[in-house]
């Protein structure tokens, strides 16, 4: 005999064993008892949540000789030959491959003879939202006044795409994405049933997986039994079947991040590479942890809405407390745009160390929470001198008196040559004619002389001297503007200073010199 899926095996025979819907169940149940039975249905909702398992419930009901208050009988000669598909009462229809019109003209043709035995014709017709236009056009005047005996049931995942005037015409039920402890209870009666051992924490996770789908939980189940056939399916095994990464893991990411160490990163992303990590998954993972960090800054109490053990709860409170809310919503943007970019992607694990880059350095990005990163960064290295220099002053020692001696001051240029000269006196002119990105990047440039009397333009550490020093073309191409400018040959170099280091104080500002020999010259005149 060959073998059923269990999401085949164990579909719902009865309204009392459809997990999740039990709103649509019991409005569904009413209308059975009261005979209130509509003409048309709409099912709409997200894959894997019961739409097709509840019409063909719902179809075995209304046709069964002996109806329960759970449903069909599933004993009387109507049941079982539905359940066999043997019955010509229930046409199932796809409406993927049979999207044309004359696929609904057959249909209305046949609503014309009424059933042969039981009481109702009941046509359900799956992703009904893949019908031409024609095919609707086709079935409305049929769906809008159909024989008694004809039921209409049309399920859709987009319920979007169906026109207005099918919509006015069918009683709508939204199914809702059913809930992890609904899934890992449902997996847990099947996994008992089937006397296979598994562990409750290896099915909570595949139940998080399958993202609210129930048949997506049990197709899931169903492969990790078959990896490990005849032994105890354990969360690591899950894991592995799955190419998910432990939440342990994601911690020691997040502390990398914090502590700026790309190196940690990136040797850490090797290690979830070389163990067959599916790199998708671990980004939609490490954003869900990001999500549940978020969640646990923002209130004290959500432990129902955070799937987690306790000893994983504990750890998070702990990181809540070492990162802002304002930097972990960067961190999930950056992390959410990655997860629509790797999707397609040949080259995922490239993605994902610029993604980790990112989260490491804010000054490659320019958005306005990468840049307000920046400045609570600054903000943070301003109060460790601050403590620094007080904890000096309370021991005695020279911290303090240290802290507040003067950086050396820049030894003046005995002349300017009259070139550079130029270049200094007409800057202004020369950013505005400079083009995008160049003129951003010069724009809070200082301008100094070298020791060779060669223009310095002196760059902070960040996009800007990147933008220079790591392209050759870059730097031909401002000494060309500037030549330009002064009708001669003119020689740059770059230097790169930290911000707000002691380093760029060292240089002069030849600006304010030759704007000052400028002054002076008006004078005497």
């Amino acid at each position: 005999m060959s073998y059923t899926a269990l999401y085949r095996k164990f579909r719902p025979d009865t309204f009392a064993d459809v997990k999740g819907q039990e709103h649509i169940v019991t409005t569904l149940k009413n209308q059975l008892k009261a005979n209130r039975i509509g003409h048309a249905y709409l099912f709409t909702g997200t894959r894997g949540t019961g739409k097709t398992t509840i019409a063909k419930i719902f179809a075995r009901t209304v046709n069964c000789q002996e109806p329960t208050e759970d449903g069909p009988c599933g004993q009387c000669r109507i049941c079982r030959a539905i359940a066999a598909g043997a019955s010509m009462n229930v046409i199932e229809i796809d409406a993927a491959s049979n999207n044309g019109v004359d696929n609904i003209r057959e249909i209305v043709e046949e609503v014309s003879y009424s059933p042969a035995e039981g009481k109702y014709k009941v046509y359900i017709i799956d992703e009904v939202h893949m019908l031409s236009i024609g095919a609707f056009n086709a079935l409305l005047k049929t769906l809008e006044e159909p024989p008694s005996y004809v039921i209409f049931i049309l399920a859709t995942t987009e319920v979007h795409k169906l026109p207005i005037t099918i919509l006015s015409r069918c009683q709508r039920y939204d199914f809702k994405r059913i809930s992890i402890d609904t899934i890992a209870g449902r997996l847990q009666e099947l996994v008992t049933a089937e006397s296979v051992q598994v562990e409750e924490k290896a099915l909570r996770y595949i139940a998080k997986t399958a993202d609210g789908s129930m048949r997506d939980a049990l197709s899931l189940l169903d492969q990790c039994i078959a990896f490990h056939l005849g032994r105890e399916l354990t969360y690591e095994k899950v894991l592995d079947v799955l190419g998910a990464v432990d939440t342990e893991v994601f911690s020691r990411l997040l502390r990398y991040v914090l502590d700026k160490d790309v190196l940690g990163c990136v040797k850490l992303l090797e290690e979830i590479v070389m163990q067959g990590r599916e790199l998708t998954q671990f980004v939609t993972d490490f954003t869900w942890y990001l999500r549940n960090l978020m969640l646990v800054q923002a209130s004290d109490n959500l432990e129902d809405v955070i799937d987690m053990s306790a000893d994983n709860l504990r750890r998070l409170r702990e990181e809540s407390e070492q990162v802002d809310m304002e930097t972990n919503v960067r961190y999930i943007r950056i992390f959410s745009e990655l997860s629509n970019q790797i999707r397609y992607a040949s080259q995922k694990r490239i993605l994902v160390e610029i993604a980790l880059i990112k989260l490491c350095k804010p000054q490659m990005e320019v958005s306005q929470d990468a840049v307000l990163d920046r400045i609570r960064q600054v903000e943070d290295r301003l109060e460790n001198v601050k403590v620094v220099a007080a904890a000096g002053t309370a021991d005695g020692q020279p911290g303090a008196a240290l802290l507040k001696e003067p950086p050396p001051k820049p030894q003046l240029p005995k002349a300017i040559p009259e070139d550079v000269r130029y270049i200094v006196s007409k800057w202004p002119a020369i950013v505005g004619s400079a083009d995008n990105p160049m003129r951003i990047y010069i724009k809070d440039a200082k301008l100094s002389l070298g020791n060779d009397n060669r223009l310095t333009v002196v760059l902070e550490d960040g996009i800007a001297s990147d933008y220079f020093t790591q392209s050759p073309e870059h730097k031909a191409q401002l000494e060309r503007l500037l030549s330009d400018f002064a009708c001669k040959e003119i020689e740059v170099s770059i230097q790169t200073v930290k911000e707000g280091g002691e380093a760029a104080q060292s240089f002069v500002d030849l600006s304010k010199l030759v704007q000052m020999d400028i002054e002076i010259e008006e004078e005497d005149e």
